[in-house]
């Protein structure tokens, strides 16, 4: 199953870098949604394939957890926007930054996987305090709402300035590049705004990893479910963001239904617990996912109705 896995997002990765965009370019909307759609609908077929053969109960958990990290990912993109616009990547080299972010992805969710799954199941008991931890998390996300972050303000962001020789200008699609240090008049080596804007993506997944990892082990703690359901979701972010960074505002409304699905998944285990189930059924579970998301966006959709109206006036 992992060999399966695997060759199809090295697959994947191989294409997008190889062929898909080897020449720096603008991505499309319209390219966007396709190439969007393309990887939902894989996403999906993995998890046709793991209903036939690990079972009903497993593809429902699948679906599930894909189902919760698409919308999760989804209110990353709002923050990957503020990213980019901060530093003001053009967006012929935002796929680049993207795509070596997703690379980190796979890893950091390996890794946190890797190292929270046999913990979760020697110590069963970490499940309730992930509960309790996601219902803290939905409640605060009700009380913040959509408060803006100033991104000139962040911690790292800061300190990397301090510490490390950073342009202020972009150098096309490098990273680094070498520059005469103002201060001792030698070539050294300095960090463009491209860079700056990958680390504050790669930081901002980790914060959203807080969340999304715990979520899916209330659901499930096999590690083939947690991590394929998670890296299907994320592969197609870079094409999401693309699809979604010219409209973010019609999706503004949507945290509160992510809130209140962290909510329900923190309270799933308490419910079966005080019902005496071994485990909140899959089918309500996954029912339940779906119908929160759905009246989201619906919501969302329907209460910036009228920033389009606008627009088109």
């Amino acid at each position: 199953m992992w060999v399966t896995f695997l060759s199809i997002v090295a697959l994947l990765l191989v294409l997008d870098l190889g062929d898909l965009h080897k020449n720096q370019k603008e991505i499309e909307v319209g390219e966007s949604l396709v190439l969007s759609a393309g990887y939902i609908g894989l996403g999906v077929a993995f998890g046709a394939w793991v209903w036939w053969y690990l079972g009903p109960q497993s593809g429902m958990e699948y679906m599930t957890g894909f189902a919760i990290e698409k919308t999760l990912a989804m209110d990353n993109v709002f923050v990957i926007a503020m990213i980019f616009t901060y530093f003001a990547i053009p967006r012929k080299y935002q796929h680049r930054v993207l795509f070596w972010g997703i690379l980190g992805v796979i890893v950091l969710r390996a890794i946190m996987i890797g190292i929270g799954a046999p913990i979760v199941e020697n110590f069963a008991w970490l499940l309730y305090i992930f509960a309790i931890f996601l219902i803290l998390t939905g409640i605060k996300m009700l009380w913040v709402g959509d408060q803006e972050v100033d991104i000139s303000q962040n911690p790292v962001l800061l300190w990397m300035k301090r510490r490390f020789n950073v342009t202020e200008e972009l150098h096309g699609e490098k990273f680094f590049v070498k520059k005469q240090d103002p201060e001792t008049g030698k070539l050294a080596s300095f960090m463009t705004p491209l860079f700056l804007s990958l680390v504050l993506i790669e930081i901002a997944d980790v914060i959203f990893a807080v969340d999304s990892v715990p979520a899916i082990f209330l659901i499930t703690t096999d590690p083939f479910i947690v991590y394929t359901s998670n890296i299907f979701a994320i592969l197609g972010l870079r094409a999401l963001y693309f699809a979604l960074a010219a409209m973010v505002q019609r999706f503004k409304y949507l945290k509160y239904a992510l809130s209140i699905l962290l909510i329900f998944i923190g309270w799933k285990i308490f419910i079966a617990w005080g019902m005496g189930w071994e485990k909140f059924p899959p089918q309500w579970g996954l029912g339940i996912t779906v119908a929160i998301l759905a009246s989201g966006i619906l919501f969302s959709l329907w209460r910036t109705r009228g920033a389009i109206e606008q627009t088109r006036a």
